[in-house]
C-alpha cells in the first residue's frame, strides 16, 4: 500500500506536466481549429532559457523564471505572425504542416546554439521533500502539482468571469458570429497562442529539475499530451486534465510493475484502447455525419 501511495503522488506530478501541455493543445485548437505539434517545443525552449539565466549567467532564480516567461509569451507572439497567421484562410493541413516545420525549426535552433549534450537545472527549492507517514513528498513534484492546481482554477475563473475570457470562448465557438459582434479575433486568437505558450513554458520550468533538459524532451512531453487529449476528448479543457494525469499514473505504475524501458509504450498503449472502444474521448461527444 505505502508502494501504491508513493507511485500515485509521483504519477499525478508528471501528469501535471502533461495536463499544462495539453491544456495549451486543446486552446489553440479551440481558438484556430487547429493542432499545434510545436506546443512541446515551447517546454523544451524554456527549460533551455531558464538553464541559460539561471545556471549559465547565475541569475536569481525567480528573474529567470520572469525572464523565461517574458520570452515564451514573445515566441507565441512570433509563432501566431509567422505560422498561423499567413496561413488562417488555408485548410487545417497546411497550417498543421507549418506547425510541424516549426517544432523542427525551434529543436535544430536550440540544437545549434547549445548543443547536443543535455543539462541539468537545479530545483526551485533546496530541501528535497519531507515524509507523510509511508510517503515521501517530493518538494519538485509538489511544486508541480500545486501549480498546475493554481492554474486551472485561475483558467476556469478567467473564461467565466471576465469580459475577455467571455470572447475567448466566443471566437473559438464561431469566428465569424464573433467578429460580426465586434470581438477582435485576430488578437483573441494572438492572446491564445501567448497564454498557450506561457503555459508549454510553465510546465517546461517545472519538468526541468525532475528530467534532463534535452533536446529531445519536448518531443517526448508534447507526444503523451497529444495523447492525454484524444484521451480525455479532443478540444474540451476537463478532459485535457483528467487525461493528463491518467496518462502519468499510468506510466508511473506501469514503469513500477511492468516495465520501466517500455514506460513510454504504455500511454500510446491507452491511447489506442480509446481509439478503438471510444474514439471520441472521456468528455467528447459523438458526433455524425450524413452526406
Amino acid at each position: 500500500m505505502d508502494l501504491i501511495l508513493q507511485l500515485l503522488f509521483t504519477g499525478i506530478g508528471i501528469g501535471s506536466v502533461y495536463a499544462l501541455v495539453a491544456l495549451g493543445f486543446v486552446l489553440i485548437f479551440r481558438a484556430a481549429n487547429v493542432v499545434n505539434f510545436a506546443q512541446g517545443e515551447f517546454s523544451m525552449v524554456a527549460a533551455f532559457l531558464m538553464v541559460v539565466f539561471a545556471v549559465d549567467l547565475g541569475w536569481p532564480y525567480w528573474l529567470s523564471i520572469l525572464l523565461t516567461l517574458g520570452g515564451m509569451a514573445l515566441l507565441g507572439a512570433l509563432f501566431n505572425l509567422g505560422v498561423y497567421y499567413p496561413l488562417r484562410h488555408r485548410t487545417y493541413l497546411p497550417v498543421i504542416i507549418s506547425t510541424i516545420g516549426a517544432s523542427i525549426f525551434l529543436a535544430n535552433t536550440t540544437l545549434a546554439l547549445y548543443g547536443p549534450q543535455p543539462q541539468v537545472l537545479p530545483p526551485v527549492f533546496e530541501g528535497q521533500g519531507f515524509l507523510v507517514g509511508p510517503v515521501f513528498l517530493d518538494s519538485q513534484y509538489l511544486l508541480i502539482i500545486a501549480v498546475t492546481a493554481a492554474l486551472v482554477a485561475f483558467q476556469y475563473w478567467f473564461f467565466e468571469h471576465t469580459l475577455v475570457g467571455k470572447k475567448l470562448q466566443a471566437t473559438s465557438q464561431d469566428k465569424e458570429m464573433a467578429a460580426l459582434l465586434g470581438i477582435p479575433v485576430a488578437g483573441m486568437i494572438m492572446l491564445t497562442f501567448v497564454y498557450s505558450a506561457v503555459l508549454g513554458g510553465i510546465a517546461g520550468i517545472l519538468v526541468a529539475p525532475v528530467l534532463f533538459v534535452s533536446i529531445q524532451m519536448g518531443a517526448t512531453i508534447a507526444l503523451k499530451a497529444f495523447a492525454a487529449t484524444i484521451i480525455g476528448g479532443f478540444g474540451d479543457v476537463a478532459g485535457a486534465i483528467v487525461g493528463g494525469l491518467a496518462l502519468g499514473v499510468i506510466e508511473t505504475f506501469g514503469a513500477a510493475y511492468v516495465s520501466v524501458p517500455y514506460k513510454d509504450a504504455f500511454a500510446f498503449i491507452v491511447l489506442v484502447i480509446f481509439l478503438v472502444l471510444r474514439p471520441q474521448g472521456l468528455f467528447g461527444e459523438r458526433v455524425a455525419e450524413k452526406a
